[in-house]
């Protein structure tokens, strides 16, 4: 499961999610990928049964880097305790998605089988995705 080493705060603030992503819009490292459609959050058990679908699909082959990491703590209070006494306990870490943003990208494998991977991974995602592609300038 995917969690901070050392985060500087136990628990914060939230931050809501529901802009465009000007940044992590591009492939970058790979020629594949995935990107998101709509905002959302994401917790490290969806991004890392997504991750596993997707490896299993590409029979181990090739390389997914993932482009986002969950580094915001989510609390929760335990189920029929009274109003007060201060924030909840620590329950699950969470990253928020914008818009736009690429969370996938793959690495040695062809279009096909990597179209395939983006598809079967995309399911367990709670948000929309798309699969894209470098395109390759020839001049």
């Amino acid at each position: 499961m995917l969690f901070p080493k050392k985060p500087k705060y136990k628990k914060m603030y939230r931050k809501d999610s529901c802009k465009k992503e000007f940044r992590v819009n591009r492939l970058v490292c790979a020629d594949f990928g995935v990107k998101s459609l709509c905002s959302s959050r994401l917790t490290a058990k969806q991004l890392e049964s997504a991750r596993k679908t997707m490896a299993k699909k590409m029979k181990r082959m090739g390389r997914i880097l993932l482009r986002v990491f969950p580094d915001i703590p989510i609390t929760r209070k335990p189920a029929e305790v009274r109003m007060g006494k201060g924030k909840g306990s620590l329950d699950h870490w969470c990253s928020n998605v914008n818009s736009g943003r690429i969370l996938f990208e793959f690495q040695g494998v062809s279009r096909a089988l990597a179209q395939e991977a983006a598809k079967t991974g995309s399911r367990k995602l709670p948000m929309k995705t798309k699969f894209v592609a470098l395109e390759k300038k020839w001049e």
